[in-house]
């Protein structure tokens, strides 16, 4: 990776959406949010009064530990709404004292060892691409200061099974880097979440992240052949097998513990030879209930297409894929041994049936696939001109979830008005399939009030999450929990599972003072 990373938003320095995408931007915030467009200066170091860390640097540790201030700004936060607020606030308060760096596996030991006998607490980071406030290290006045691992130096890829088609893979690789080292191989991973450029093994693992396989391989856990973790008291390493009836498995423990549990630092991967067979088409359906018939019809045919996205009518038009007039049902298969065209022929034939009109090329599909790559650019430019805008991904069984969408996205609508006076905008799309239902994502944008962001953000999530899981859905399918979801997470989880997890944080992390943890209660 070229470049340092924004403290304040997406990407790298000096990058962001390009004048024609800013047009758009601009062009929609203020034709459908009545704002007006203008460009506001991104905060800058120099900007920011940081309180002066209240950790000494210990000497055993100088070469690991850091505390200069665009380091420790940049481990501040992730990229949510709420944290791209305080951010342009100048808000930084809850930065972290020390970021420790490691170079190795003792280095990772050694930290949590010393931060074990002085009171602190450690919080993992891989890149900070969390949308859920999982990154910022709020613990208050609990502990005596607060560390954040950044474990950006364990980045390689450490073996190659070309037999079983796996590898082991340090946590803080980035997602390029382990396609640039897998590459001469002849395989990938195939794990393309949005924050892929920007995004580790590591976080992947920890978040239960979602990518790009619209069906059958959604998540990370799908890949996950073993993990290794180290924590307070030891390190947890499970065996590397294909796959095991031996008990609870301990990789489902750490899968989406987002670091409360230990520091995962390696992991063997389920590898997949790059494709050579590929096969798309995109189909317009009047609305999003006539586009799920057909998106159902599919994903129950044991087809597993490698994508089967619908993109509402409000969304495409949002995003300049159309001019609202039709929901974008997008349809892909890939093979690296066969070719698809029977699969894909079954698909088309299911689709056409139900009424997906076949679009003559995929200029649609091209111009969704780079706003989707481009969303994250868009809120350091919106966030200074009071634009509310956020996302929540769900999931539900296909017999709810008509009445579910419209529970959901009448809510949402209705919060808006309630939170600002004001008429915003509710879209959805699917961003993954099962037979037993599909994982609707909605995005709400809206003109806030400056000065009342936070508290209105706050009303239209609590409203719009309080109605998908009355309507029986939930809202953590891929977003993982973070600050953000915890009490909707602690909703959805029984009584019990929560006090097994506070069981494994206290015997894995003894000195830890329990809550600030993101899964103990």
């Amino acid at each position: 990776m070229d470049g340092r990373l924004k403290f304040y938003g997406w990407g790298i320095e000096n990058t962001g959406l390009d004048e024609a995408e800013r047009a758009r931007l601009f062009g929609f915030i203020s034709s459908r949010l009545g704002v007006e467009p203008r460009e506001v200066a991104p905060p800058r170091t120099a900007d920011i009064t940081l309180r002066a860390p209240r950790l000494s640097l210990p000497a055993s540790l100088a070469p690991v530990l850091q505390d200069g201030p665009y380091e420790r700004l940049l481990h501040t936060y992730g990229k949510s709404f709420p944290e791209t607020v305080r951010a342009f606030d100048r808000d930084f308060a809850n930065a972290p004292d020390l970021v420790a760096v490691p170079a190795n596996e003792a280095d990772v030991t050694a930290v949590l060892d010393w931060a074990g006998s002085a009171r602190v607490a450690v919080i993992p980071f891989g890149c900070g691409s969390s949308v859920v406030g999982g990154v910022e290290p709020a613990v208050g006045d609990r502990y005596a200061g607060v560390v954040s691992l950044d474990l950006r130096r364990l980045d390689r890829v450490l073996e190659v099974d070309a037999t079983s088609r796996a590898a082991r893979i340090q946590a803080g690789i980035l997602g390029p880097a382990i396609e640039a080292a897998l590459k001469p191989h002849g395989m990938a991973i195939r794990h393309y979440p949005q924050s892929f450029e920007f995004s580790t093994l590591g976080g992947w693992i920890a978040t239960r992240s979602g990518g790009h396989f619209a069906t059958l391989y959604t998540h990370i856990d799908d890949f996950v052949e073993s993990v290794r973790t180290v924590t307070p008291a030891g390190v947890i390493e499970s065996r590397r097998l294909p796959g095991s009836g031996a008990g609870p498995s301990p990789d489902r423990m750490i899968i989406g513990s987002e670091g409360a549990l230990g520091v995962i630092t390696e992991a063997w991967m389920r590898l997949q030879h790059q494709p050579r067979f590929r096969a798309g088409a995109a189909f317009g359906f009047p609305d999003l209930f006539a586009a799920a018939r057909a998106v159902r019809a599919v994903g129950q045919a044991g087809l597993y297409p490698s994508n089967l996205r619908v993109i509402d009518n409000d969304e495409a038009g949002i995003y300049g894929v159309n001019n609202y007039e039709e929901s974008l049902l997008i349809l892909g298969f890939e093979s690296s041994d066969h070719p698809v065209d029977a699969w894909m022929g079954r698909a088309v034939e299911l689709i056409q049936d139900l009424g997906g009109r076949r679009h003559a090329d995929d200029g649609a599909v091209l111009r969704w696939r780079t706003a989707f790559i481009r969303m994250p650019y868009a809120r350091e430019l919106t966030v200074p001109l009071g634009v509310i805008n956020d996302t929540f991904e769900s999931a539900v069984t296909w017999d709810r979830f008509e009445a579910f969408h419209t529970a959901v996205r009448s809510a949402t609508a209705a919060a808006l008005k309630e939170a600002t006076g004001r008429e915003g905008t509710v879209s959805t799309r699917f961003t993954h399939v099962y037979p037993d239902g599909p994982a609707p994502y909605y995005t709400f944008n809206v003109r806030g009030t400056p000065g009342q962001l936070l508290q209105q953000w706050r009303h239209i999530k609590t409203r719009a999450s309080d109605a998908l899981i009355a309507a029986g859905g939930t809202i953590t399918h891929h977003h993982a929990v973070g600050r953000d979801h915890m009490p909707w997470y602690r909703q959805q989880r029984p009584a019990l599972f929560g006090k097994a997890l506070e069981a494994a944080k206290a015997v894995l992390d003894p000195a830890a003072i329990l809550n600030p943890g993101v899964l103990v209660p």
